[in-house]
């Protein structure tokens, strides 16, 4: 028998990305289906040029509707929203070329616990430097008009929600060890935590708790009793957020090429 209580926090949970998605595009074009995101500004940045759906799509339609969205650029993304839609889509889209990543929503259900740290919240000037290292460091070979984009992206973010911060652990030396992004709209009851980050020399020491437990305290604080993450469902995190008390409710599909 299907949850209706999950599937209803799952269609709210769509709902705010979709918002999120369009409040923070340079400009957005609508397709069936869906819609494409563009911003030139961080053209090198593939979330924020990507093909978002979250209604009804022909599979089979949906290469040529990317190519036609995104054809002056040399990759392509596609996310679906819906988990058995991104199934359906997942063949054509490898026919395609595509590659096929599967990510989980996860909902906290547990209580909100403090941790042995404390973060707070701090401005993007505080992580740009951490953040430029922890990219050289994901992405190796990629240029610094690369690594440029994927940092400042971060303050087209501030449109997507009505409240966005940076939350951020700081180490003894006052540098910004491990960081996330919380985007709060309490009038909807949602927040989500996103991009949550340590840098490489700074593991094991506490700092990603005390970002998670400070993100969620200000979430529970702003009345947001929807509190959610979307991790990869084949790494390692996924298990951690378990840990501290997220679950999976639902499945989000992303197609990359080039």
């Amino acid at each position: 028998m299907p949850d209706t209580d999950t599937d209803t926090e799952l269609r709210r949970i769509h709902a705010f990305l979709l918002d999120f998605a369009r409040r923070q595009a340079g400009r957005a074009v609508a397709l069936p289906g869906g819609f494409a995101v563009r911003d030139d500004a961080f053209a090198h940045s593939r979330a924020n040029n990507q093909v978002v759906v979250g209604g009804t799509v022909d599979p089979a339609a949906l290469p040529a509707l990317a190519d036609e969205a995104l054809a002056d650029l040399p990759y392509r993304m596609v996310s679906v929203l819906d988990d058995a839609a991104g199934a359906a889509c997942a063949e054509p889209l490898a026919r395609a070329g595509y590659g096929h990543s599967v990510l989980v929503v996860m909902r906290h259900s547990g209580p909100v616990r403090p941790a042995a740290r404390e973060a707070q919240v701090v401005d993007l000037d505080a992580i740009r430097g951490p953040l430029a290292r922890s990219w050289r460091g994901f992405l190796p070979d990629a240029g610094e008009d690369v690594v440029r984009h994927l940092v400042e992206r971060r303050t087209a973010r501030r449109r997507g929600a009505p409240d966005v911060h940076v939350i951020g652990s700081r180490g003894e030396d006052g540098a910004v060890a491990s960081w996330a992004d919380l985007y709060l709209d309490p009038a909807a009851g949602l927040a989500q935590v996103e991009d949550l980050v340590t840098a490489a020399d700074r593991l094991g020491r506490g700092h990603a708790d005390a970002v998670l437990a400070t993100a969620l305290r200000l979430a529970a604080g702003a009345g947001c009793g929807t509190r959610f993450l979307i991790a990869d469902a084949a790494d390692w995190p996924r298990r951690w957020y378990a840990r501290r008390g997220f679950r999976e409710i639902g499945r989000l599909h992303v197609f990359e090429r080039g």
